[in-house]
């Protein structure tokens, strides 16, 4: 993970600069108190006494100075970092292919670029520093206090066996406690992200007793593992600061012996205090560092995981970029498995001219969707080749294809931000005249004009403030201002009103005019227009032909026709 650290590296060395200016201060402010007690206060050199208290009060100005460099650029470094490391997480989910998302769950992965990147952030810019200072500080009061008074300081030092194996204790404990904690903060998470996603179904069915009590267990296995990692800390902590204490009891005690037998000086022993006093400081911050590191680890193991995770489907060494797409798409053979063990398609074989309208039937988990997932190569055939152009899609630049390439839900997905931010998604820099244009030819301008700010209307997440019918129209108009070559179309009417449904049919008709269009059919209207039907049933194409073709058949196509559409066509 350093190598987040590489480019903010000057900063760092600034920061550590600062560092070493506050640890030497540190040493030398009880120093200048022992000569001021030993020197001009014993005799009464007040011209003396006015010098080390300025050189002290210079210390402390210098103090203070370097210590707040040393906040502000690893703050800076921090914060630089933590944006760093967020997007490289961002960019490397985009590049996942849709099964990596299909498997994991939203807040889980939320809870990796949010959570765990903020511990390993708060590790990295400030744990190393604080690290390499207070470790620096802790040998630096060590060699001054054994020239101080070697006896002294090793009657003191006595204490750090048992600091010693209340860390290892410690340690021991906290690196499981904290791996915990983790995990059931992830998951905690995602319960969160899946129930406010399912509220609507949670509403509906009066289950929020059930769904509150279910996120009340996660919760509270996340509570009682901080409360077990944190109660090491509650434990560790004060021992410490008992230890310091001790340590604090054994200065004025023999120290205090030694000055009244006169073998030691009144300002060495106050100087010990001073030093005993820092030295406990960095060994607390160095065990809360500990407890730092080890919740970092924790979730520095899951944040490396997922970077480390390569995409099962990226573009090849030689991989070209796609050229013009004409759009004739080519099946060979196709099969294709989302796990090993559980085929989906099998010996899939079409041949689609250039501009033609495809219409994928069959009954459900028959394999339409599939094989439209894999046109648009969200995944990988599991035999034979699929060509566009013939070309093997998988010789082409995955983004280069895609950019050629429209998509139109059922369900449409709509960005939070403006009407027309959402018709410019499929054109990032197009003007708004192309997007009013785009969306005079999807019917857009129909209710976009009695909104309150037309175009500019501001969507709320998930475009709940729209219908199901406006949100489509304007999934339509986005597709239209991309201009695809290729049109990929979960059927847009299925959810809809007959009204809308006549508007979504018209935007459709203007869409896919002159393009090569794969249409997964629910509805009787769109499959009557297709130039071919394609029967897929238990991942085999059983039958190819026209819509009357098909019927004159009276095989698998006539069955569906008459279980559900029958009554659509009367």
């Amino acid at each position: 993970m350093l190598v987040f650290l590489r480019p903010y590296s000057l900063h760092m060395l600034g920061a550590f600069a600062a560092m070493l200016a506050a640890s030497g201060l540190t040493l030398l402010a009880p120093f200048l108190v022992k000569l001021a007690i030993d020197g001009p206060i014993m005799t009464g050199d007040i011209d003396g006494l006015n010098e080390l208290v300025l050189l002290l009060l210079l210390a402390f100005v210098s103090l203070y100075l370097a210590s707040m460099a040393q906040r502000f650029l690893l703050t800076w470094v921090g914060q630089k970092m933590l944006a760093d490391l967020r997007s490289a997480l961002f960019r490397h989910l985009q590049e996942m292919p849709l099964a990596y998302h299909d498997s994991h769950i939203i807040g889980v992965t939320i809870s990796r670029v949010i959570s765990d990147v903020g511990v390993i952030n708060q590790l990295l810019s400030q744990g190393l520093i604080t690290l390499t200072g207070d470790s620096l500080l802790l040998a630096g009061i060590v060699i001054v206090m054994l020239s101080l008074n070697a006896q002294l300081a090793l009657v003191t030092f006595s204490i750090i066996p048992v600091i010693v194996l209340a860390t290892f204790v410690f340690a021991h404990k906290a690196k499981l406690a904290f791996r915990k904690t983790r995990a059931r903060n992830a998951n905690m998470i995602g319960d969160l992200a899946e129930n406010l996603s399912g509220i609507r179904v949670i509403q509906a069915f009066a289950n929020e007793e059930v769904s509150s009590e279910k996120f009340d267990e996660v919760n509270g296995a996340n509570r009682d593992a901080h409360v077990e990692a944190m109660s090491l800390s509650f434990v560790f902590l004060p021992t410490v600061e008992f230890l310091g204490m001790a340590a604090t009891g054994i200065v004025l005690l023999f120290g205090g012996l030694s000055v009244a037998q006169g073998s030691l000086t009144l300002g060495t022993v106050i100087a010990f205090l001073a030093y005993v006093n820092r030295f406990f400081l960095p060994v607390q911050e160095l065990s809360q560092l500990y407890a730092t590191m080890q919740t970092a680890m924790a979730g520095g193991e899951r944040v490396i995981n997922l970077l480390n995770t390569e995409p099962a489907i990226k573009d090849r060494p030689d991989a070209r970029a796609m050229p013009p797409i004409e759009g004739r798409i080519e099946f060979r053979d196709v099969g294709f498995s989302y796990r090993e063990s559980l085929p989906v398609l099998h010996d899939i074989n079409l041949d689609i001219p250039a501009g033609t309208m495809v219409a994928l039937v069959g009954p459900t988990g028959a394999g339409k969707t599939s094989i439209a997932n894999l046109i648009a190569r969200f995944y990988d055939v599991s035999a034979g080749e699929i060509l566009i152009d013939g070309i093997d899609i998988r010789a082409v630049k995955q983004r280069s294809m895609r950019a050629q390439m429209g998509l139109v839900s059922q369900d449409p997905f709509i960005f939070a931000g403006t009407i027309a931010d959402n018709i410019r998604f499929g054109k990032p820099e197009a003007s708004l005249e192309e997007v009013m244009a785009a969306g005079e030819l999807a019917n857009v301008a129909d209710f976009a004009s009695d909104l309150p700010h037309g175009y500019e209307t501001e969507i709320f997440e998930d475009g709940a403030n729209l219908s199901v019918g406006q949100r489509q129209l304007i999934s339509i108009a986005r597709a239209i201002l991309a201009d695809p070559r290729i049109l990929i179309m979960d059927e847009a009417t299925s959810s809809v009103d007959m009204v809308t449904e006549a508007l979504i049919q018209d935007a459709l008709r203007k869409l896919l005019s002159e393009r090569s269009a794969i249409v997964i059919a629910h509805r009787l209207s769109t499959i009557v227009n297709a130039d071919l039907i394609c029967v897929v049933d238990d991942g085999r194409v059983r039958e190819m032909g026209s819509h009357a073709e098909l019927l004159a058949r009276r095989g698998l196509y006539y069955e569906l026709y008459q279980r559900q559409f029958v009554d659509l066509a009367d």
